[in-house]
This record gives C-alpha cells, sequence and structure tokens, in this order.
C-alpha cells in the first residue's frame, strides 16, 4: 500500500476518532481522541518515519488547544530520556565489542544441547540481556545467532519466539529494559509519587519473569524434541576490550544496586540514576577506553527518544485536558470489585489493547487513567500502575505488540499463525499469573 494512502487512512481515522468521541465526551476530548488516533494509526501503518509521528505532538496539540507548545517540550527533556540515552550509548559499546556473543556463549554452553534445553538458553539469554540493555537491540542480535543453531524449519520459529518473548519477559527485570517502564518512572516522577529504586524493582520483578521463563521455554519446546542441534559450541573467547567493557558494566550495576533504596531498611546512596547510566553511557568515550567515537552516536536510535517525548506528551495531555478522570469514571464501574477482579481486569484491558498498538504508546495514554481510578477509588495507585505497566510488555499475540514481536515476524521464519497461536496462550497465561503475584507479593511491598 503507497504510503500516501497509509497517511489518508490515518487521517480519516483521526476524523472517525472525532466523530465517536464527540458522541460520548466533550468537544476538547474528542479532539484529544482524534490526535491519539491520527498518532496511533501513523505508528502502526509506518505511513511517516517513526520520529517525525513522534515529533507531530509539538505541533498537533498546541494547534488543536489542547496543550501549550512549552508544556509539550518539556517532555522531550523529561530525565528518563537520558537515562535511556546512556543506556543506548552502553548497548552500542557492548555490540562494537562482540561482548553480547561472549555473553551469549556462555549462558547457551550451561544448558544441554537438546531442543528444550536450547530454547532455555536462547529465552533466558535475551531475558538477562534485556534486562540491561533495549530488547529491541537483543531481540535483533540474538535472533541472528538463532537462526544458525539448526536446520530444522519448526526449531528455529521456536527459537525465534524464544528470544522475542525471552526479549519482552526480560525487559521487565529492570527499571531501563523497556521503554514502558521508563515511561512508569517519568510519570511517577511529574505526579510526585515515590519512586521505586533499581534494586527494589528488580526484587519485585525477577521471580515473574523467571516463572514466565521456565512457563514459555517448556510450551515452546513441544513438538520439537527430536530436531537437529547445530553449530552450538561454537567458542567465543573474550578478548582484552571485552574484558574491561564487562568490569565496567559490573561496576555500574553495582552501583545502581548500591544506589537503590529498599524501604525502611535502606536508604541508598542518593545518587541520581539517570546521572548514574548517563554518566557510564559518556564514560564510553572516555580516552584510554575509547569503546565509542562520535561516529558511533549515529547509531543511537533517536527516533525512539523521540517517542519517549511523544509518550509524555500524550500522559500531559491526558491530565491537563481531564480526560483521564472522564475514563476513570467510567471504569469507576468496576471500583466495587474485589481488588483481584479488578486488577484481573486492567491486565486483560492492557495485555489485549496492546496487540494492537504500540506498547509505548498505549502504556502512555493508559497511566494517567488508571492514576486517577486508583486515587478516586483509594486503591494502591503503585500497584495498578506496576501491573498496567508489566501487562504491556506480557503481549505476545501480534508483531505490532512489541518490539521483539515485529523484528521476529521480519526475518521471515515465523508466521502470524504461529505468533497468534503461542502468543494467546502466553497471553493468559500472563494475566493470570501477573494478576496473582500482585495480589500474593506486590500488594505487600509497594
Amino acid at each position: 500500500m503507497a504510503k500516501s494512502k497509509r497517511l489518508f487512512i490515518a487521517i480519516l481515522l483521526a476524523f472517525i476518532g472525532y466523530y465517536i468521541g464527540s458522541v460520548f465526551f466533550s468537544p476538547t476530548h474528542a479532539t484529544l481522541i482524534a490526535c491519539i488516533t491520527l498518532l496511533v494509526a501513523l505508528w502502526t501503518n509506518e505511513a511517516l518515519p517513526l520520529g517525525i509521528v513522534s515529533l507531530l505532538p509539538l505541533i498537533i496539540f498546541p494547534a488543536s488547544g489542547l496543550v501549550t507548545t512549552k508544556e509539550v517540550a518539556a517532555n522531550y527533556a523529561n530525565p528518563i530520556v537520558f537515562l535511556f540515552l546512556g543506556g543506548f550509548m552502553l548497548a552500542i559499546a557492548t555490540q562494537k565489542t562482540g561482548l553480547h556473543k561472549v555473553i551469549a556463549q556462555k549462558i547457551l554452553n550451561i544448558f544441554p544441547a537438546t531442543p528444550r534445553g536450547i530454547i532455555y538458553s536462547m529465552s533466558l539469554t535475551s531475558a538477562l540481556l534485556s534486562a540491561f540493555l533495549s530488547n529491541t537491540t537483543t531481540a535483533l542480535l540474538l535472533i541472528s545467532i538463532a537462526l544458525f543453531l539448526t536446520d530444522n524449519s519448526a526449531l528455529k520459529v521456536r527459537l525465534v519466539l524464544a528470544v522475542a518473548y525471552g526479549a519482552s519477559i526480560g525487559g521487565i527485570i529492570t527499571p531501563i529494559g523497556t521503554p514502558p517502564n521508563l515511561i512508569l518512572l517519568g510519570f511517577m516522577e511529574t505526579q510526585a509519587i515515590p519512586a521505586i529504586g533499581f534494586m527494589q524493582w528488580m526484587f519485585m520483578t525477577f521471580p515473574l519473569a523467571i516463572i514466565m521463563l521456565l512457563v514459555i521455554g517448556y510450551v515452546l519446546s513441544h513438538g520439537v524434541e527430536n530436531a537437529h542441534i547445530a553449530n552450538l559450541h561454537d567458542n567465543h573467547s573474550i578478548t582484552s576490550e571485552q574484558k574491561h567493557l564487562s568490569w565496567i558494566l559490573i561496576g555500574m550495576v553495582l552501583l545502581l544496586l548500591a544506589n537503590s533504596p529498599i524501604k525502611p531498611y535502606y536508604d541508598g546512596l542518593g545518587l541520581s540514576e539517570k546521572g548514574i547510566l548517563l554518566g557510564f553511557g559518556l564514560l564510553m568515550f572516555l580516552p584510554g577506553l575509547d569503546f565509542l567515537s562520535w561516529k558511533d552516536t549515529k547509531k543511537i536510535p533517536y527516533e525512539i527518544i523521540f517517542l519517549f517525548g511523544a509518550g509524555f506528551s500524550i500522559a500531559t495531555a491526558f491530565l491537563q485536558t481531564g480526560f483521564a478522570t472522564e475514563i476513570a469514571n467510567l471504569l469507576t464501574t468496576f471500583s466495587n470489585l474485589d481488588t483481584f477482579y479488578l486488577i484481573l481486569i486492567i491486565a486483560a484491558f492492557v495485555t489485549f489493547s496492546t496487540e494492537i498498538t504500540s506498547n509505548t504508546a498505549l502504556v502512555s495514554m493508559i497511566l494517567p487513567v488508571i492514576y486517577t481510578l486508583a486515587v478516586d477509588t483509594g486503591l494502591n495507585h503503585q500497584l495498578l500502575l506496576m501491573v498496567s505497566t508489566i501487562c504491556a510488555s506480557y503481549a505476545f499475540m501480534l508483531p505490532i505488540a512489541t518490539p521483539p514481536n515485529a523484528i521476529a515476524m521480519s526475518r521471515g521464519v515465523v508466521r502470524i499463525r504461529d505468533m497468534v497461536t503461542h502468543g494467546f496462550l502466553f497471553n493468559l497465561i500472563g494475566i493470570a499469573l501477573i494478576s496473582v503475584y500482585a495480589m500474593l507479593f506486590w500488594r505487600n511491598v509497594l
């Protein structure tokens, strides 16, 4: 389909969104619905480049009288943006030195050379790398490795899905693992909600991720038990450059862990996590280390940084126009339900909504709504916000849901039918698991 036709469809959907919205909401809120519909449609059908679409809120929100230009522009300089900028620099250095291959090989050698063993190896490797690097970068790096591990087409599908799903699951382990996590932290900061420290976040999410990885590896390994494994023991010896970088990364993780408070037992170091990540990213350019040069900054996906700004701008518009309150009022029809069933409804709504749009955009839109609902009903807003954010990463059915899903489809190995078949089951498991886990564990620590 020609890009001009996709652009026309996006504009048409925006007008339809305004018409439907005007039936239920005020003209201002209908305008906001139209603007968001336009952005989501353009993000989805790629009529315009991702970075260009992500800059449109600077134009359309003020032009529509929703939010001033100054208020929108401030979102593109949110401190979380600089945290992720540092993370991108570290990811590029890791890729440039080839350290990711060494890490992957070490983990692969831990597991038995069987289809189930290699599926677990790839999913766990993907998850651990995605905890600290971009899940998009992790998926791009590891899927290329996974495709060389076997000539069996069925096993290739499972390995690619294992990498993609592992990247999404691992992204929840740390605050920097995936964009929705960062959007949650940015939103909490703007609302003066007590921050969740790096170590506390890992303490809350790591067991959940491990359980989900065990389930996914077990299910994906069914039906390929006799598939042939090849190219498994290609060894990657570590160079001095890789060794130096690994010590720096270990030092950064230890500093982040030491900086994270565990209330009420430990207050942390009091340093800015954004400054730590950006500082270690800039360290990659230090003379004597020279992991990166200025030329390497061209590899930074600035369109993703703009996407963050757009996401925060959407959240600002939701709050400034009062639209979050309107939707929250609709959701209050469920407020009389037991907390578990309310969490279950929120988890299902976010998970399946993410399947048809960007998880980053969805989290930007839903967090103000969930926050308003929690405040109005007196529920634990940190708990509901955490459930919503994690569920945005636990969408496994369609390629548009998460970047790793899209990357898995782009290699031409996985069909839509494969992803939908496995993904629907994993969606249901994820919804149930997160809901139970939130009630049994998160409710007591948030």
